[in-house]
């Protein structure tokens, strides 16, 4: 009993771990995506540019808030087995 629960901790920790790296390099992709885009548009629309900068920062805010999420819930995975 002992070696199988031995093995499920450490499949939960590993699963906590690899969850929470995904959700930091997804978050670290997305917010390369939403800078992309906004040069990109401004680069076509400068005049545009205040809207284009306030949509930005509230999208990568999200974004970042959503990783945030996911990190916490797999550090949790792994802290409460």
């Amino acid at each position: 009993m002992s070696l199988l629960t031995s093995l499920l901790d450490g499949t939960a920790n590993a699963g906590g771990a690899i969850g929470a790296g995904l959700a930091a390099i997804g978050a670290g992709l997305g917010i390369g995506q939403i800078g992309k885009g906004a040069v990109e548009s401004i680069a076509r629309q400068p005049e545009a540019m205040n809207d284009i900068r306030s949509n930005m920062i509230l999208a990568a805010a999200l974004v970042e808030g959503a990783a945030l999420f996911g990190i916490i819930v797999g550090f949790l995975a792994m802290v409460l087995k």
